[in-house]
């Protein structure tokens, strides 16, 4: 078995100019961990709204079931969005994820348009630690205050978690690792961790 932070590859050269540049699809796939940003073209505004939050939440519950995935935290802000994703299969796939996620959230926001490919960052074996996780969920949460948009996170409304079947998870609340751990080892399959990818020295050659 083999745990996608123990070496990241390579990013693969883009194939077409202006595109992000991707580890191997393997570093997406079984146990991955990955923190997605969604970014609206030219960084249009006056599309966040409850009825995208809903259709949002609506969606990502659908992803999560097509390709076994925890959104363990998740932060729409006004001119992108963030979110975190576990696999939980072998067979899961989180570019196959993203790609159903973007394109049947687009259309609520239209007229913007996402930026042609989301920004990703596969956590190494370290930042999955469950203090360290719980932290970068955290950062992840801060963005609206960072932003100056609020004066603490719990005051933004279009932020939360994506856990089928526990509608009302929350983040914030004191109690939500505890129980979102013991969710998460109960969920996750024995074989997710063990897709083979490509080894890679990051340190050496990143």
């Amino acid at each position: 078995m083999q745990d996608p932070g123990d070496s990241i590859s390579k990013p693969q050269k883009p194939k077409h100019p202006g595109n992000l540049p991707r580890l191997p699809r393997e570093y997406y796939q079984g146990d991955s961990v990955v923190h997605w940003t969604l970014t609206v073209f030219d960084r249009k505004r006056g599309w966040l709204s409850e009825l995208f939050h809903s259709r949002f939440r609506e969606l990502i519950l659908h992803t999560a079931s097509r390709e076994g995935l925890f959104c363990p935290v998740y932060c729409l802000m006004p001119d992108h969005l963030h979110l975190i994703w576990m696999g939980l299969r072998l067979d899961t796939d989180q570019l196959n994820g993203m790609a159903f996620l973007r394109t049947h959230l687009e259309p609520t926001l239209a007229p913007a348009k996402f930026q042609p490919q989301p920004h990703d960052r596969v956590l190494r074996a370290e930042q999955r630690r469950r203090n360290a996780f719980a932290e970068t969920c955290r950062y992840v949460l801060g963005n609206p205050v960072r932003a100056r948009l609020v004066a603490k996170p719990e005051a933004w409304k279009f932020s939360g978690a994506a856990i089928p079947g526990y509608p009302r998870l929350n983040p914030l609340d004191p109690d939500y690792w505890p129980l979102f751990w013991k969710l998460f080892a109960k969920a996750r399959h024995p074989d997710a961790g063990n897709i083979i990818r490509p080894p890679f020295n990051w340190k050496r050659d990143l």
